[in-house]
């Protein structure tokens, strides 16, 4: 499935769940002195402590590694998931990342 099946069905097990979540929530950067206010949106903002980022993808990359990491540096988060429902089993996918 696409990408933004998995995000749409997870919007609403947190719902059913009463977990508290944002989506694409915008994070913005300064360049040049002008703050771009959009420069990027994680999938999830997860009860204001998890980025959450999802894949769909034959493997994880660093490239995506990466993406985590600049989520949870620009939003000021510690904790941050990187998974990729295109793993087998799904548990060899999910990333965990601390600062």
């Amino acid at each position: 499935m696409l990408e933004m099946t998995y995000e749409d069905c997870l919007c609403l097990e947190f719902l059913h769940m009463g977990i508290h979540f944002e989506s694409h929530v915008p994070l913005p950067i300064l360049y040049r002195g002008t703050t771009i206010p959009r420069a990027y949106k994680p999938d999830f903002i997860v009860e204001k402590a998890v980025v959450l980022e999802l894949k769909t993808v034959e493997k994880i990359l660093p490239v995506h590694e990466a993406q985590v990491l600049t989520y949870m540096k620009l939003s000021g988060l510690r904790a941050g998931l990187l998974v990729n429902f295109n793993a087998v089993p799904l548990t060899a996918g999910i990333r965990r990342f601390n600062k």
